[in-house]
């Protein structure tokens, strides 16, 4: 955040500073004062063509959202800040990162349960996140495999991977009777296929991929995530792509900071969704174990100018 530090936030978080451990009894003070006083502030005002966006963070850390006696007060945090915006008269707001954990609010469906009459529309950004690992697999790929922990993206590509021809490949049995559920065709389901084999050279991977499935790819095995968080790179012969991101057009207006461990002007499809649901008008919610119209989000997202981020940083 360039919340007192401008020249850090203007670069990616994996260029962290050994000196800023220094500030470490402020970041302990701080989750002390936000467990009684925390709520959501803003950190960003953009303004894109005709739309007025704001970034909006929860006042907690990482390891806070890992503790589950914690959910209670994040998923509370959260639902005074989609109040406070519908307040105000937003028109869409979008669950980023840890905010939208399946676990946590399923996506953001809790909200629309506990608040039916809600004019605001919620976005996860699940479908341009789908749209952009499948438009990063490379043209001559005939078999892929999905690895690390599940969710609704992974069953999302499965089955859109299934219909175009590609081989999936699926090494947990609970994982693989998940997918195959949700066929609808036969033809589809001989393409899922339950196995513990590694030789497939490209990955589609979730967070919690470990470091023992690492080493047993195979050289030059292309690793793509599906997930928020990037894998840790411990393959020196493989292949890493970012997690699903976007540069955004130079349009966009008052870009100051980095997000999280991506280069300036870099946003992940999460954030880049909301963007295009008030653009395109989309008075839709996405979110709980639905996506939108995957066609439809990516078209939106190259008309208006965002380019996609195939990058690999081997």
């Amino acid at each position: 955040m360039r919340l007192g530090f401008a020249s850090l936030a203007s670069k990616p978080h994996t260029s962290f500073k050994w000196y800023l451990w220094i500030l470490s009894p402020v970041t302990v003070l701080s989750m002390l004062i936000t467990q009684v006083y925390g709520k959501a502030f803003v950190v960003e005002r953009n303004v894109f063509k005709n739309l007025k966006l704001q970034t909006w963070a929860i006042s907690k850390y990482k390891t806070q959202y890992l503790m589950e006696r914690q959910r209670q007060t994040i998923n509370d945090l959260i639902e005074e800040a989609i109040l406070e915006a519908e307040a105000k008269g937003v028109k869409i707001l979008t669950l980023g990162l840890l905010n939208q954990g399946e676990k946590l609010n399923n996506c953001g469906e809790l909200f629309i349960i506990r608040n039916p009459k809600l004019k605001l529309k919620l976005a996860d950004g699940s479908s341009l996140a789908v749209a952009l690992v499948l438009n990063s697999i490379p043209r001559d790929t005939t078999h892929i495999a999905l690895k690390g922990s599940f969710n609704k993206i992974a069953s999302y590509l499965a089955i859109a991977l299934c219909q175009k021809g590609i081989q999936v490949v699926v090494s947990q049995e609970k994982d693989y009777e998940m997918i195959k559920s949700k066929f609808k065709s036969v033809d589809d389901q001989d393409k899922l296929v339950f196995s513990g084999i590694y030789s497939q050279k490209t990955w589609l991977v979730g967070e919690g991929l470990s470091k023992e499935e690492q080493m047993k790819a195979s050289k030059g095995t292309l690793i793509i995530p599906y997930c928020q968080f990037p894998p840790k790179k411990v393959r020196k012969d493989c292949f890493y792509y970012t997690t699903p991101s976007m540069l955004t057009p130079k349009y966009l207006e008052n870009v100051d900071s980095c997000e999280n461990w991506l280069p300036r002007r870099v946003m992940s499809a999460w954030r880049i969704a909301g963007i295009l649901h008030g653009l395109e008008g989309w008075n839709v919610n996405e979110c709980g174990n639905e996506v939108f119209d995957i066609e439809k989000v990516w078209e939106a997202s190259i008309r208006h100018g965002f380019s996609p981020i195939m990058k690999s940083f081997a």
